[in-house]
Order: structure tokens, then sequence, then C-alpha cells
């Protein structure tokens, strides 16, 4: 069932992915023998019936054909990346005796860790097993690979997933591949083997169209708070910014035109993850201008004139709009090109936001702020002048913020042991990562979500004594069925739910179904999306490194990322916020959010580095005192228009999407406190241990 369940996660991935702008699939266990498959935006359920009920078959293949022609070579496979590929379709290597076995001939396949007899070090293998077909054919087949020190390819759904060196020949029905960098490694290999030999076809039991999970209450109260939020952020903007405020409310305008026209035009389809991308790109294109305006202040404030203030005040704020973007954009190709399902969808939406808010920022604002400018309006104060920098001393009382910041970090563990002692689970894992309980119920009406939400959902929190944002809530089109997921509930919960249902909506005994459902998010997603996640963040650090020409930077910049999320982590641990597919999406615009607001305070930092020569423990103090004072208006501007965007769906959003808001509103706050207060800091005190001559 796990392999069969994985199949389908890749097939939908692989195959449905291309058609269809989404691949944020749910596939999950139902009872003993029966697996559901969700796909969000698809309206036609028989239409993937075909695709999906059809095993993948896995193939050995001979590196040569009888004729001593290539039958595979190294190359760019179908998706842009380096792999093998077929020279030939798989009919003509069957027809020519290039295929050696299929997967049907392997009985066994297994992952495993040996030691190594000549190291004593650790290897990972897979070890397979093939019946007396199997045998004859692979020992014919590696007797030859062998002499010629030639490959097999495995082969899968149309791809290699293995190209293994034959070293003797395998005559004996048992073989082993090694090469692998670790236990995962070998499980996914062998996972792919009996996939590929499971000689079955699925058998369609039910296709139901049903309504969204957000529902349609959802998405205009969404579309309200964002209507609000954007507003208030332009108010904002104008009072505090003047003319620059109004240009950039414009573009701002402008981009959220632009970004939504996009999702329609490519038909993405948009989910919480896909919610949270759009929320960090909106914070993101304010703050691109808020970092030009506050440069043109700056200039103005010098003595320049209001033109010139312009151009100088574009030209220096380029490199830390560059390096906030371009950091976030390899993250989001990271993600997107490693994660899946959830954290897939969050990169796709990052990106496409982040690309358009530089455009509009560098581009829009600036011929917006220039045609105010040759319409007449020259005066300096319409602009703004940058006001004197804070006296604060940032950098001495680091002992104070970075003691508060440890203690809050370490109250989040202790709950979280607290509640392992307790519970046996130090965080609320949700049905996505624990599995549940799905509840069908056939009322005597139909109910829209939103009736459901309003009506239904609060009579089962009470029942349950559960959070009504842990309650996942469809309707099936065409009846009058409503589907309530929640944990894994009790024979007792269960005959409880029940007579409620009976006694507040006379629905019968009968009209009621419950099932045990697994977990929507697998192991294997899991483990993408740390690795995706850990590989998006060494590629930052990586650049961050390569821009700053610092380890220091880059290494105190990862650190308060580190903190942000242990933060936000913390407050998953004290408030119980149930932990699902939004705590991923959180904790993903967190990173983004917290490494971006960074760089913008480190790039005043290497800009007045410059002009400093940096003698002693104090100038060094100074120079940081200084940066960080003169990007504070910056820093709280920006984070005070993110605020109000995450604010505004706490405020009017359902209960779904204010559990996903408060966790991150919590993260834009841990991300400001990082750029101001532990972020710098840190760089402080690895300058000072380990010194250079620069």
């Amino acid at each position: 069932m796990a392999d069969t369940i994985l199949k389908l996660q890749q097939r939908i991935e692989n195959d449905l992915g291309e058609e269809s702008a989404t691949t944020e699939a749910n596939v999950y266990r139902v009872g003993d023998d029966r697996i559901t498959v969700e796909i969000p935006g698809v309206s036609d359920a028989n239409a993937l019936l075909e695709e999906l009920g059809t095993p993948g078959t896995l193939y050995f293949i001979a590196q040569k054909d009888n004729e001593g022609n290539e039958n595979y070579s190294y190359g760019t496979t179908e998706d842009g990346k380096p792999g093998y590929v077929l020279n030939y379709d798989i009919q003509t290597l069957m027809d020519n005796g290039s295929v050696i076995c299929t997967g049907k001939e392997v009985t066994a396949a297994q992952g495993r860790a040996q030691q190594d007899q000549t190291t004593s070090a650790t290897k990972y293998v897979v070890t397979l097993q093939f019946n007396d077909e199997g045998t004859k054919a692979f020992g014919d087949a590696t007797t030859v690979a062998a002499v010629a020190g030639e490959t097999i390819g495995i082969y899968y759904d149309g791809q290699f997933v293995s190209v293994p060196k034959v070293n003797e020949a395998i005559t004996s029905g048992n073989c082993e591949i090694s090469g692998m960098s670790s236990m995962e490694e070998a499980e996914k290999l062998a996972s792919y083997i009996r996939i590929g030999g499971l000689d079955i076809e699925l058998k369609e039991l039910e296709s139901q169209v049903v309504g969204a999970q957000l529902g349609a209450d959802a998405l205009r109260t969404s579309l309200i708070a964002a209507g609000v939020g954007l507003a208030l952020v332009m108010v904002f903007l104008i009072i505090m910014y003047l003319v620059p405020g109004v240009t950039a409310s414009l573009a701002l305008a402008l981009y959220t035109a632009m970004l939504v026209s996009i999702l329609k035009a490519f038909d993405i389809t948009l989910t919480l993850p896909g919610i949270a991308g759009m929320i960090l790109s909106i914070g993101m294109a304010v703050d691109a201008n808020v970092i030009v305006f506050a440069r043109v202040r700056e200039e103005i404030k010098s003595g320049r004139p209001v033109v010139s203030a312009i151009e100088t005040g574009f030209s220096k704020a380029l490199s830390a709009i560059l390096d906030g973007n371009i950091t976030t954009l390899i993250a989001a190709a990271v993600l997107g090109i490693l994660g899946s399902g959830t954290v897939k969808g969050f990169a796709i939406t990052l990106a496409l936001g982040v690309v358009l808010s530089m455009f509009t920022a560098l581009v829009i604002t600036r011929i917006l702020i220039n045609s105010f400018y040759a319409l007449g309006i020259r005066s300096p104060k319409a602009y703004g002048e940058a006001k004197e920098p804070s006296k604060f001393d940032f950098v001495g009382k680091k002992a104070v913020f970075i003691g508060i910041s440890v203690a809050i970090i370490a109250a989040g563990f202790i709950t979280m042991g607290v509640f392992k002692a307790k519970s046996g689970s130090g965080l609320n894992y949700s049905l996505e990562f624990l599995g549940g309980t799905s509840t069908t119920v056939d009322f005597n009406e139909t109910y829209s979500l939103a009736d459901l939400d309003a009506k239904v959902v609060p009579e089962i929190a009470k029942t349950l004594g559960i959070s009504e944002g842990s309650i996942q809530t469809t309707t099936v089109d065409g009846s009058n069925q409503a589907i309530f997921k929640t944990r894994t509930l009790s024979l007792e919960e269960r005959t409880s739910l029940n007579e409620m249902f009976e006694n507040n909506y006379n629905v019968k005994d009968e009209s009621i179904t419950s099932q045990s459902i697994g977990s929507t998010i697998s192991g294997e997603m899991r483990s993408q999306s740390t690795i995706a996640v850990i590989v998006a963040v060494l590629c930052m650090l990586v650049y961050i490194w390569f821009r700053f020409k610092d380890i220091r930077f880059a290494s105190s910049a990862i650190i308060a990322l580190v903190h942000d999320v242990l933060i936000v982590l913390a407050l998953y641990s004290f408030a119980r916020i149930s932990v699902g597919a939004a705590f991923i999406a959180c904790m993903l615009t967190v990173i983004g959010y917290s490494v971006n607001d960074t760089i913008v305070v480190f790039d005043r930092i290497r800009e007045n580095h410059k002009a400093i020569r940096i003698e002693n423990a104090e100038t060094l103090k100074t120079l940081c005192n200084e940066s960080l004072a003169q990007t504070l208006s910056r820093s709280i501007s920006t984070s005070i228009t993110t605020a109000i965007m995450v604010l505004m769906l706490l405020i009017l959003g359902v209960s779904s999407i204010r559990e996903f808001a408060l966790p991150l509103l919590a993260g834009v706050i841990a991300g400001t406190y990082s750029s101001i207060f532990i972020a710098t800091q840190l760089w402080y005190i690895l300058k000072l241990k380990f010194a250079s001559k620069n």
C-alpha cells in the first residue's frame, strides 16, 4: 500500500503535473485496501482514472544491443536535467532483446545499511532477488556485461532510476546495488523497484467532484482582507513618504493586478501555500519601494536637488534590492525543483511574485516618480527628508536581546518536552501528518461550505473538544453529503459525534459513515521537503558569502533565519496550533522574509564599511549602530506593511486561515526583531572573534 501510494504521488507530479498548473495533490490510505486521491482544480475525474490506474513497468536494460549500439546515453532528460536518456523506445528494445527482464521478475527489493569489510565504514545498498526466469535472464546478461565493463539501466515510468555498473556475473538470483549516499536514497530506489514489479491495476471504486476545502467564504473573506490590507498599506505609504508613497501605491496596485492576471492566465490553483507566497511577495514589493524612498530622502537631506536625489536613491538602493530578491529567488528555485506538493506550490507563487515585485519597484515606480517630477511636483518637502538616525546602542545591548531570544526558544523546547511526556507528541500534529478520521454525513438538505463552517463545524469542535481550524470540510457536488476530516477519533468520540448529528440535524445513523484515513503528507514528502529547505538555505548561504565576500555575514544571516524559525516553532508549541500543510508554508515564508530583511541591513554595513577603517572594537560597534539606525525606519515600515496584510487575514479570515495567519504574523515580528537586534550583533561578535585584515 505504501509503495502504491508513493507511485501515485510520483505519477501525479511527473505526468499530470505537466498538464495541470498545480501538483498539490493529496494521496492517502483509507481503511485496509483503498486509496484516495484528491487533486485540486480538476473538474473531470474520469479523465484521470486511466492514467492513474495503470501501474508503471520497470525494465532492466542492457547498455548495448546485439549489434553493439548504445541503448542509452548520458545527456539531458525531458525535464531539462542531466541524466541518462533512452536512444530508442521501449518497444524497440524489447523487440531486439535489450530488455533483460522487468520488475515482475523481482521477488524482493530492500534498502540496507552494511559495514564495508575493507574500510569498516557504513555503506548503503539495495539487495534484489529474482524469480527463476529473472535469475536466468539476469545471469546471462551480467556475464556479458561484466566482461565488457558495461552497465545495466533500471528504467521506470519514463526515467532511469539507477544505472549501476556490473562488476561480476550474477547467476544466483541475488544481487546488490551499491553507491547510495544514505539509507533514504537506498530505500527510495528499492521502493521504485518494488513499485515497478507491482502486478496490479487499480480499480475505481468511487469518484467525486467535491467543493473547495477553503470554500467560497474563505475566498471571499481573504479577498476582503487583501483589499482592506492593501488600502491600509497604501494609506500608510502615502502618509509616510508623501509623493513617493503615492507612486508606490500605484505600483503596488499594478503589481497586484498583474499577479492575479498571471495566476488566472496560467490557471494556477490557489491554496494556503500560494496565499503565503503572495503575502511574502507583496511584503517584498513594498520593501523594495521603501528602500528606494529611504535613500531618496537621505540624498535630499545631504543637499542634492530632487531630480538628482531620485536617480542616486534608485542607484544606491539597487544592490540591496537585488541581493534580497535574488536570494529569495534562489530559494524558490531550489524548493520548486526539489520540493513536492505544498513546497512546490509555494515556490511557484513566490517566484512569480518576486519577479513582478522587482519589475514594479525598479521600473514602474521609477517611471511614475519621474512623471510626477516632470508634472511640476519638485519641492523637496513633497518627497520628504530623512530624520536624524537614532543614537540607540543596538550592539551594546546585544546580551539582553540575545538573552530574550534564547529564553523564548528554550521555553518552546521545554513546552514541547512537557507535551511529549504527557501525550507522546511535542507538537499538535494534524491529520495531514498523522492521519485521522473521515466522517461523511448525508444531510437532509444541501449545505454550502460557508453554512457548514458557520453552523456545523463549531458543533463538531464543541463535541470533540478540538479547534475549529483543525477540522477540514468539503462538500460533494450534486448531493447533500459533506465530509469532515479530523484527528483519529475513538469509538466513544465517534458515537458522540453521530449522536450530535442525529439530535442537532435530524440525520439518521445509517446516513453517517466513518473511515480511518492515512496521512496526506507522507514520509517521502517530508524528507523531500526537508532536503529542499536544507539545500535552499545552503544555496542562500553561498550566495550571501559570494556577494558580501565574508562568511561571517552569511553565517549571521543563517543563524538569524534559524532563530526566526525556532521562535515560530515555540508559538506552535505554546498555543498548540495544528501542525499541518500550512505549517510548511508558514515556515517557508518566515525563511524568505527573514533573509530578505537581514540582507538590507548587511548591505548598509557593507557600504559604510568601505568608508570607515575598522581599527578597534569601538569603531566596529559604531559602524554597526550607525548602519542599524540608518535602516531602522525602513525595517519598521516594511514590517508594518507586511504585518497589516497578515493581520487582516487574522481578523477577517475563516478559522483555517486564522490558524495560518497567527504564526505567520509571529514570523514577521520575529524576522524584524532578528534583523534589528540579532543578525548584526552576531556579525559583530564573529567579526571580533574571527578578525581579519579588512
